[in-house]
C-alpha cells in the first residue's frame, strides 16, 4: 500500500499555489487588455468576468456527476492541458490582431468551463492523500495558505509585468503555470480511482444531481455555510468587477498601484489562514465561521467608502480586512465539507458549492455591468460593499447556531462548576 503522502501533497501544493499566482495575475492583465480594444466601454470590460465564471452556473451540478464517475488526478491534467492551451491561443491571436472582443470572451467562455471541472476534482482530491481530521484540517490550512500568498502576490506582480513585459507576455506566462501544474500533478505517485466504485450503483445523471442537492438542504451545517457563501460572492463579485476599472478611471492609479489595491485582500488571507487551524480547535468550526464572516463582510464595506475618500491607502486597510476574515472562513467551511460529506457523494457536494458560489461570480458581475451602464461604476461599488452585510443572516441559523449556543452554555456550566 503507498504510503508516501506527504510526498504528493507538496507536488499538489507547489503546483496550484503557481497556478493560482497565474490566474491572480490574469485577473489584472485581462481588464485591462480588454479596455485596450479599440471601442470596448467599461461595462463590456467588466463582461469577462462574467464570462469567466458564467459556466460555474451552467455545468457545475453536471460536472460533479460527472467528476464522481472518473479518477480525480485524470480530470485535473486534463483540465490543465486545456487551459494551457486556450490562454496560448488568445496570446496568439492577440499578437496577429485577430483579437475581438467577442473572441475573447468567447474563449475566456472555455476557461471558465474547464475551470469547472478542475476546481470540483482539485476540492475533492485532498481526502484521497489523507484520511485523518488533523492531516485534512492542516491540509486545507496550507493550501489555502499558500493560495492566498499567491493571491497577493499576483496582483502586485501584475503592475510591473504588464509595464515592462506588455499584457500579451503576461498572458503567455499564465499559460506556463498550467504546464507546470501538469508535470506536478505527473509527480503525484498516489493512483486516484474514481469514488464511483465506493458506490456502485448506476443511477441516472439527474437523480445524482438531485442525490447532492438534497443532502445539502437537509444538512443542518453545511446549508447555512453555502447559502451564506452565495450571498457573500455576489455582493463580492460586483466590488471585484468594479475594482479594477474604477482605479483606473476614477481613481487614476497607475497599474502598479492597481496591482497593489487589487492585492491588498490576498495580504491578509496567509494571516487567516494561519489563524484558522487554531481558533477552529480553541473555539469550534461554527464559532471561526461567524468571526470570520464578520471580519470579512466590514472590510468589503469599507471598500466604496476609502474610495469616496480617494485614498488608496485605506482602500488596501479594508482590502487587508476582508481577506484576514475570508482567510479564516475558506478553510474552515471545506475542511467541515469534506468531513460531513460521505467520500461518495463529495464531488457532487462540491459541485453544488461551486455551482451556487462561483456561479454568483457570473451573477455579480453581470450585475455590476448593468449597475455601471445605468448608473455609473461608483454606484455598483456602493451597492456590492452595502448588499455584502446580507451573508450573516443566514449563516447564524440551524445547526451553526445551534453549535454557537451550545458552546456558550458549556462555557457558562463550567464557569459556574468553576465558582462553586
Amino acid at each position: 500500500m503507498y504510503k508516501n503522502h506527504k510526498r504528493d501533497f507538496y507536488f499538489l501544493w507547489a503546483g496550484q499555489s503557481l497556478n493560482v499566482l497565474g490566474d491572480q495575475i490574469l485577473m489584472v492583465a485581462l481588464p485591462l487588455f480588454a479596455l485596450s480594444i479599440p471601442g470596448v466601454l467599461e461595462s463590456e470590460a467588466a463582461l469577462l468576468r462574467f464570462a469567466f465564471f458564467l459556466p460555474f452556473l451552467l455545468f457545475s451540478l453536471f460536472a460533479g456527476v460527472i467528476v464522481d464517475r472518473l479518477p480525480l488526478k485524470r480530470v485535473m491534467l486534463v483540465c490543465d492541458s486545456i487551459q494551457a492551451s486556450t490562454f496560448l491561443l488568445i496570446v496568439v491571436l492577440a499578437w496577429f490582431k485577430l483579437l475581438s472582443l467577442m473572441l475573447l470572451l468567447g474563449l475566456v467562455f472555455v476557461s471558465g468551463c474547464v475551470l469547472v471541472f478542475f476546481q470540483i476534482a482539485y476540492s475533492s482530491y485532498l481526502p484521497e492523500l489523507f484520511s485523518n481530521h488533523n492531516e485534512i484540517q492542516n491540509g486545507n490550512a496550507r493550501l489555502f495558505f499558500s493560495e492566498s500568498t499567491a493571491r497577493a502576490l499576483g496582483p502586485l506582480l501584475a503592475g510591473p509585468l504588464i509595464a515592462f513585459l506588455g499584457i500579451m507576455l503576461t498572458i503567455f506566462m499564465n499559460c506556463l503555470t498550467f504546464v507546470i501544474s501538469v508535470l506536478t500533478l505527473f509527480a503525484i505517485r498516489q493512483k486516484s480511482e474514481s469514488p464511483r466504485k465506493l458506490n456502485q450503483s448506476n443511477q441516472p445523471f439527474f437523480r445524482d444531481i438531485k442525490e447532492g442537492l438534497l443532502f445539502i438542504l437537509r444538512h443542518d451545517k453545511l446549508e447555512p455555510v453555502i447559502t451564506c457563501g452565495g450571498l457573500y460572492v455576489l455582493f463580492l463579485s460586483m466590488v471585484t468587477s468594479c475594482l479594477v476599472i474604477y482605479c483606473d478611471r476614477v481613481l487614476n492609479l497607475s497599474p502598479m498601484m492597481i496591482g497593489i489595491v487589487v492585492g491588498s485582500a490576498a495580504i491578509g488571507l496567509p494571516f487567516g489562514n494561519l489563524l484558522a487551524p487554531k481558533i477552529a480547535k480553541k473555539y469550534g468550526s461554527s464559532q471561526t465561521l461567524v468571526l470570520g464572516a464578520l471580519i470579512s463582510v466590514s472590510g468589503i464595506f469599507g471598500i466604496p467608502m476609502s474610495g469616496a475618500l480617494h485614498s488608496p491607502i485605506f482602500l488596501i486597510i479594508t482590502g487587508i480586512v476582508h481577506g484576514v476574515g475570508e482567510g479564516l472562513f475558506g478553510p474552515t467551511s471545506l475542511t467541515l465539507r469534506q468531513l460531513e460529506t460521505p467520500k461518495q457523494l463529495l464531488g457532487r457536494i462540491n459541485s453544488v458549492q461551486r455551482w451556487l458560489l462561483w456561479g454568483m461570480i457570473a451573477v455579480g458581475s453581470l450585475l455590476a455591468s448593468l449597475l455601471i451602464y445605468l448608473w455609473g461604476i461608483s454606484s455598483a461599488l456602493w451597492i456590492g460593499g452595502t448588499g455584502s452585510m446580507l451573508c450573516l443572516i443566514p449563516l447564524v441559523r440551524r445547526g451553526i447556531l445551534q453549535d454557537i449556543l451550545r458552546q456558550e452554555k458549556y462555557k457558562f456550566s463550567e464557569s459556574e462548576e468553576v465558582r462553586t
